[in-house]
């Protein structure tokens, strides 16, 4: 008897210790991962427990002891299997066995001193709720508190000794074995220790049809005993899934949410920085004189509107004089300067910028410009990565910087025409990086 109150004490003792932990490991993550809105497909829901532990008739909290007062532990035993509805909800069936005795040591001569019932099997249906899967705090914490009530039927066989009188000496009375209904309150810790494996420590209360201790209906209208008990629930099914009671899709969220906010963020932070180089672009493209040569190339910034400019931006002085006008006739070499300046053509990420390696490939366009008094018609696009709005002006201004590059060469700004068409007729596919590297172009048109 005194190793059964030990084993008691030191089961309450855990439960104490796993009490602090809790309050400690609540924000630790979990080593079962979550997915929040994903079907239970997606987890392991069934699971199979086996415990150990202590039966008394009497128990810790003092209550409907029906005068058997004295701790008289018995080893009892209990196997379930659960299935898991949700995250914080289960439904298991249990088996119980063992034997439940206890003494009256203050029993009147002819009253029931000490019984003994053996409980040879019980079956009962709970349903489980796990706390700690409901709070956006406990992010699938390791130490999960839990409680069950159910409802069963056991089948027992109960002995008793009567206390002796003065006129006949203590007298054991054995009872046929029957069958009752009985209640299981069941509340403690369960601790994630491995991935579906959990250690399970718990008592249990269990409120029985009278005549469990061999008295009959008085006052109590049924028979209580605990269950102390410790064992290891393990979860059925693939181990790559994660198990759905040691899962908290609340606080999982609560992280989602976070990163959902960084990521926002960033995009913010991108967008302006992206604001900013287009302010740069318009600053690079501003001509204030209006005769179409920029600002950042025009020699002459003052020109008066309407001036014939040269492609440094100053007056051309035009002298008078007669010429015959020749048919300008664009050969396949003339093609090939051409096609060779589309195909080194680069420009600055998200800029109008031209990269200095296509410039040899555009002075030669400028050279064939000059020479053959060529009209050339400059057509930029872009991807559709971007909203349209962007895409537009950025494709505008790449054809501009472009016929600002070949004016600033001495091309004739006259003969030089530069228009932007956005993600408009692509070549190419634009669902992959080389499709929209092909679309990101600036076509060259010689007439």
């Amino acid at each position: 008897m005194k190793t059964g109150l030990k084993k008691v004490t030191l089961l309450i003792a855990t439960g104490l210790i796993s009490s602090a932990s809790f309050a400690q490991l609540q924000n630790e993550p979990s080593i079962e991962g979550t997915k929040p809105f994903s079907p239970s497909s997606d987890y392991r829901v069934w699971s199979f427990g086996v415990n150990a532990g202590v039966l008394n008739q009497s128990n810790l909290f003092g209550f409907n002891r029906a005068g058997f007062d004295k701790l008289q532990s018995n080893f009892g035993y209990s196997a379930y299997i659960k299935r898991q509805i949700s995250p914080s909800f289960g439904l298991k069936a249990q088996y119980l066995g063992g034997k439940v005795g206890g003494k009256n040591e203050n029993a009147l001569p002819g009253e029931i001193q000490e019984f003994e019932a053996k409980l040879p099997w019980s079956a009962a249906i709970s349903g489980e709720f796990t706390l700690a899967n409901t709070n956006w705090r406990f992010v699938n914490s390791i130490v999960k508190p839990y409680i069950s009530l159910g409802l069963g039927v056991l089948n027992n066989k109960t002995s008793v000794d009567v206390s002796p009188s003065n006129l006949s000496p203590a007298v054991e009375i054995a009872e046929k074995s029957t069958t009752k209904l009985y209640v299981p309150l069941d509340f403690g810790f369960k601790f994630a220790v491995a991935k579906g494996i959990n250690i399970d420590l718990g008592y249990q209360l269990s409120w029985a049809n009278q005549h469990l201790d061999g008295k009959p209906a008085g006052q109590y209208k049924n028979d209580l005993f605990s269950y102390g008990h410790a064992g290891v629930e393990f979860a059925l099914g693939n181990r790559e899934k994660p198990f759905l009671a040691n899962s908290n899709p609340v606080a999982t969220m609560e992280l989602q949410y976070d990163a959902l906010k960084a990521e926002n963020d960033a995009l913010k932070a991108a967008n302006k920085n992206l604001q900013q180089q287009v302010s740069e672009i318009h600053s690079d493209l501003r001509d204030d004189d209006g005769d179409g040569v920029a600002n950042k190339f025009d020699k002459c910034p003052d020109t008066p509107k309407g001036t014939q400019v040269d492609g440094a931006g100053c007056p051309i002085i035009v002298v008078n004089e007669t010429k015959v006008i020749e048919k300008i006739i664009i050969t396949e070499e003339d093609k090939q300067v051409v096609a060779e300046a589309i195909k080194n053509l680069e420009f600055d990420l998200s800029k109008a910028t031209i990269r200095p390696s296509s410039y040899p490939s555009l002075d030669r366009v400028a050279t064939l410009l000059i020479e053959k008094n060529i009209k050339l018609k400059l057509a930029g696009y872009t991807d559709n990565t971007g909203s349209l709005q962007l895409n537009m002006r950025l494709s505008k201004e790449r054809a501009e910087a472009v016929k600002h590059y070949l004016v600033s060469k001495g091309a004739n700004p006259a003969n030089i025409e530069a228009a932007g068409y956005g993600p408009n007729d692509p070549i190419a596919t634009n669902a992959t990086p080389e499709g929209r590297q092909l679309n990101r172009r600036v076509e060259f048109i010689l007439y």
